[in-house]
């Protein structure tokens, strides 16, 4: 009896995930930031990102560590407190993402020369524009 209580609890729970998997297939894990930048500073933005971001993403995609990434520019407001720039970052999976903070710190430590240097970017990016949103969305394709 007590096994076949196991079994019809253990079935319960894998039916939730057989009837998900039954619309789509899971395809990469985007880590999707929202940024909007202080008037007459979007210059001063995609200079820093070009000079410091650019290198770590590009060094990220070329090691494997990332599939991708992508920035995209809004071209529309739908109010004043909207986002202007959107940086995705793609991975693999879920799994891909392990141990990812040592691994950037690592090629942030190579191209900024170190945890100061990245401080001081962080610090004066603050200054010129605001994260709205960081989300990790789960691509999938539909069947």
């Amino acid at each position: 009896m007590k096994t076949i209580c196991r079994l019809a609890a253990f079935l319960l729970l894998l039916v939730p995930a057989v009837l998900a998997q039954e619309h789509y297939t899971e395809g990469p894990v985007w880590r999707v930031s929202l940024i909007r930048v202080k008037p007459t500073q979007m210059d001063a933005y995609l200079t820093s990102l070009r000079k410091s971001s650019k290198p770590i993403l590009d060094a990220e995609k070329q090691d494997g560590t990332i599939m991708d990434y992508k920035l995209f520019l809004k071209e529309t407001k739908n109010n004043p407190e909207d986002w202007d720039i959107c940086l995705a970052v793609e991975y693999k999976n879920h799994a891909a993402m392990d141990g990812l903070a040592a691994k950037g710190e690592m090629l942030r430590d190579k191209i900024l020369g170190g945890k100061q240097p990245a401080q001081q970017l962080a610090d004066k990016r603050a200054e010129i524009r605001e994260v709205i949103s960081s989300e990790l969305l789960q691509e999938i394709i539909l069947k």
